[in-house]
């Protein structure tokens, strides 16, 4: 049996500059019309940053819709054209100070594709060497150094609970063989 949805029509109700909205009319494969709101992004990178000795660089920082701090490894939007790995280097630099001898492909996922067209990258970034840090000016991080290990059990004890650092965290400590 097909699935496939047909859009029979678009209304946008927001464009910005992270985001769209916009409110889809749907065929159902089985004939009927629903409707599905969507959010358009461009996609994103999230980079699990490893120092000697299975350290990981994560940011700490104030995310107004959790309403909380979450300790998270780096990420962030691709801007328009630029390629997966190269916003990768760019977000590693941006928020910890480092760049990359090597960076490596870990996964790509769909972050709610039940309302979003989000796909975020993810890397490994291996051999840091330090590089000039410039956080966006409307970001305030903290750096901080988390044993491999530890990190994993701030999981269990959900000081770790964004969804995109569990991930990378667990691929990276699968590789690990951990």
């Amino acid at each position: 049996m097909k699935l496939e949805e047909k859009v029979l029509s678009s209304n946008y109700i927001h464009k910005g500059r992270v985001v769209n909205l916009r409110v889809d009319e749907v065929e159902l494969a089985d004939g009927r019309r629903s409707t599905r709101e969507v959010v358009e992004h461009r996609g994103a990178v999230a980079i699990v940053p490893l120092l000697p000795d299975d350290r990981v660089l994560m940011v700490r920082q104030f995310r107004l819709p959790a309403g909380r701090e979450l300790l998270e490894i780096p990420a962030g939007t691709l801007d328009p054209g630029e390629e997966p790995a190269a916003c990768a280097a760019r977000e590693l630099r941006e928020e910890t100070g480092y760049a990359a001898a090597r960076l490596t492909p870990l996964f790509c996922s769909f972050l709610a594709p039940g309302y979003s067209s989000e796909l975020l990258h993810t890397y490994a970034a291996e051999d840091l060497y330090p590089d000039s840090a410039n956080a966006d000016d409307d970001e305030q991080l903290e750096l901080v150094e988390v044993p491999l290990s530890k990190a994993l059990k701030l999981i269990s004890t959900g000081e770790v609970c964004d969804a995109k650092t569990i991930c990378g965290l667990l691929m990276v400590a699968r590789a690990k063989g951990l």
